[in-house]
C-alpha cells in the first residue's frame, strides 16, 4: 500500500468530494478515482459511498482514515527528523499531556532551547492519561506528561519535584468559599462536576469516603476551562487541580484545597529503547537542565 494513495484517500475524506479532492491535490478526477478503486480492491473493502452530492465513508473507511492519519503523521515526523542535523536542529517535538501547571516546565524548557535552536517546532496534544498513553505507544508523540498514578513500567520517565493539588472550584459567593479547605462531607450533597479521569480515579473517589453512586454528579468534563463556565453559572462545584483556572483579581471564582490534602504526582515519560530525534533529544536534555536548576 502506497503512502501516497493513503494521502489521496485522506484528501477525499476531508473534502467529501472526489472533484474537490482532485483540485486540492492538483490532479484530474479520473486518475484519482482509479487510485481509490484500486485501493478498495487491494483491501477487499468498500471504503467510500459515492453519493450525488457528496462522498461519505463506510465503517471500514472510517477505520482506514484513522490509521492512515497516524501513518501519514509518522511519515512526516520521520522526514523532519532525517532532515535535521546536530548543528541546525529544525525538527518537531510532540507532547501529550493533561491539564496541569506542570506544563509550565515544558514551556520554560522550550523557551530556553529556542535561543539555541529557533527552528524546533512544538506540537501539544491535550487529553487524559489513556489518550496520551495511546499516542505514546503508537509513536505519535515523543513525551507524555502524566498527572497522578499510572503504570510507567514500560516507559523511561522522570518524576517531577512539584505536585498538583486537588481542590474545589466554586463561585466567590458559595457557602463553601468561607472555608479555608473543603472536607469530603462538605461535598456529599453538592452538585459536582468531575473530570472523566477523576470519575474513575480511585484516589479521588477514595478521598470522598462514600460510594460514587451516592454522589450528586451533574456533569463530567475533559477541559476544566469549559467546566469553569458551568461553575460561573452556578451549575455545580468542580473538583479540579489548582492553578489551571485563574481565580485571582477580578475573577468571580475561587479555589479551595481538599482536606485532608490530596496531591497528584507528575512525571514525564517516553518509550523505552526509543531512539529520539535530534529535536526531541535536545528538548529532553533541556528539560533535565531545568529540573536540575529547580532542585
Amino acid at each position: 500500500m502506497d503512502i501516497r494513495v493513503l494521502q489521496y484517500f485522506l484528501a477525499v475524506a476531508r473534502e467529501e468530494s472526489i472533484t474537490k479532492a482532485a483540485a486540492s491535490l492538483r490532479m484530474t478526477q479520473p486518475p484519482l478515482s482509479r487510485q481509490l478503486k484500486d485501493l478498495e480492491e487491494e483491501l477487499g473493502k468498500q471504503l467510500l459511498i459515492r453519493g450525488s452530492k457528496k462522498v461519505t465513508l463506510t465503517e471500514d473507511g472510517m477505520l482506514l482514515r484513522k490509521r492512515a492519519e497516524e501513518l501519514v503523521d509518522l511519515m512526516e515526523k520521520m522526514k523532519a527528523e532525517l532532515a535535521s542535523s546536530d548543528e541546525n536542529i529544525n525538527g518537531d517535538v510532540y507532547i501529550g499531556c493533561g491539564e496541569t501547571e506542570g506544563i509550565s516546565l515544558f514551556a520554560k524548557a522550550a523557551h530556553n532551547l529556542q535561543e539555541k535552536h529557533p527552528l524546533i517546532r512544538y506540537h501539544i496534544y491535550s487529553g487524559d492519561a489513556s489518550r496520551v498513553i495511546e499516542k505514546l505507544d503508537k509513536g505519535l508523540i515523543d513525551f507524555g506528561l502524566f498527572v497522578g498514578s499510572i503504570d510507567i513500567t514500560k516507559y523511561d520517565y522522570i518524576k517531577l519535584p512539584m505536585k498538583d493539588v486537588w481542590g474545589v472550584l466554586m463561585p466567590n459567593d458559595s457557602p463553601l468559599s468561607d472555608k479555608d479547605t473543603v472536607a469530603a462531607q462538605d461535598l456529599w450533597d453538592k452538585p459536582l462536576i468531575v473530570s472523566h479521569q477523576a470519575s474513575g480515579n480511585s484516589e479521588v473517589i477514595s478521598w470522598l469516603k462514600t460510594d460514587i453512586s451516592r454522589l450528586h454528579i451533574v456533569a463530567t468534563y475533559d477541559l476544566v476551562y469549559n467546566a469553569a463556565k458551568f461553575v460561573e453559572k452556578g451549575f455545580g462545584y468542580v473538583i479540579a487541580l489548582d492553578k489551571i483556572i485563574n481565580t485571582t483579581g477580578s475573577s468571580n471564582l475561587c479555589f479551595r484545597p481538599l482536606y485532608p490534602a490530596l496531591e497528584a504526582e507528575l512525571c514525564i515519560a517516553w518509550k523505552k529503547h526509543q531512539i529520539l530525534s535530534r529535536s526531541s533529544a535536545a528538548f529532553l536534555q533541556q528539560l533535565q537542565k531545568e529540573l536540575e536548576t529547580a532542585e
